[in-house]
């Protein structure tokens, strides 16, 4: 087990039965760690199904109680009712009836009062609807999961890089390491940016467009396949870098490569943003920029390790030629 909480030097000498026995148990080791994720988030759940629901536009925010689109009406019949209930209690409280009528209007109010509150409020829930008897259920069991899933990813790709580094040479794995730690952050931030960027003003296209011909109601499970899937989508394309720089050091690709073919990048980009969740020009084009921005930045990334390449080899063609390295 203590293998499994550090990395094996590349020193260290392992059969293929104590590979294969450290495999066993690194998996087992991510299982339970996405099992302990899984049980906090099912048991928070509310406060991750509030996450999800605050991205939807206040025209399509529905009741607990009432799903056939006259939710809005609804909430204005009550503020109606409402104010005939304060106009029968200032009737209830006047001098000039008998005791009799000011019983019978305090009554009428008290009545009127209790009817605005039953009514369902627009402005009060923030929910989407379900149409299946187990879907709240199975909607919840897939959202804490997702969330167990992107809680947990740390941990994973530590237990995947302290697998595969016996395999690297000192230099291959400080490359790695450095890769290894922008993963996660490249994710969350691809993440954060997705729920704070790109699904309120898509959610609020999608649900508003044509909206005046349409009784638009919102669906829990369409809900938050889409935005759980955007997500996870975005965050996984906003690995973007790693890949490139990947590529560059296996001497695929240099920087002067994403220079010269920035037009073919920015046609790739644009198909990658369409495949993502998401199918309207708001949404791809949210999507689209923090690719382009990111391919910018990779373009620099890999200028510095040209460099730093350029450095290493001249460095060691002056050794081999016995002219001191550069200081």
């Amino acid at each position: 087990m203590a293998s499994v909480l550090r990395p094996i030097g590349h020193e260290d000498r392992l059969s293929i039965v104590d590979h294969l026995g450290e495999l066993r148990a690194r998996l087992f080791l991510c299982v339970a760690i996405l099992a302990v994720a899984f049980g906090v988030c099912f048991w928070q759940n509310h406060a991750l199904l509030r996450i999800l629901n605050h991205a939807l536009p206040s025209s399509a925010k529905t009741s607990p109680n009432h799903i056939s689109g006259l939710t809005g009406d609804s909430a204005k019949a009550g503020r109606a009712i409402g104010a005939l209930g304060e106009d029968l209690r200032g009737l209830a409280g006047s001098p000039t009836l008998s005791a009799r009528d000011r019983a019978l209007f305090a009554d009428a109010a008290s009545r009127a009062e209790a009817a605005a509150k039953a009514l369902p409020q627009s402005q009060a829930h923030r929910l989407p609807i379900t149409t299946g008897v187990g879907e709240p259920f199975t909607v919840t069991l897939t959202v804490s999961a997702y969330f167990a899933l992107l809680f947990a990813l740390p941990v994973l790709i530590y237990q995947a890089y302290a697998f595969i580094l016996p395999a690297l040479n000192p230099r291959e794995r400080r490359l790695a390491l450095p890769l290894m730690i922008m993963a996660p952050v490249l994710f969350t931030i691809g993440v954060v940016f997705t729920y704070f960027a790109v699904l309120p003003p898509a959610v609020r296209f999608l649900q508003g467009y044509n909206s005046q011909n349409f009784d638009i109601l919102v669906q829990a499970k369409t809900l938050y396949n889409f935005e759980i899937l955007a997500m996870l989508g975005i965050g996984l394309a906003f690995q973007l870098p790693i890949g490139l720089l990947g590529l560059q050091q296996m001497g695929v690709i240099n920087s002067r490569t994403l220079t010269r073919h920035w037009r073919y990048a920015v046609i790739v980009i644009a198909i990658i943003a369409a495949a993502l969740p998401g199918v309207d020009p708001v949404t791809t084009a949210l999507e689209m920029v923090p690719l382009l921005l990111l391919y910018l930045l990779s373009i620099v990334m890999l200028r510095f390790a040209d460099r730093r390449a350029a450095a290493h080899a001249a460095a060691e063609l002056q050794n081999v030629d016995g002219e001191p390295p550069p200081s």
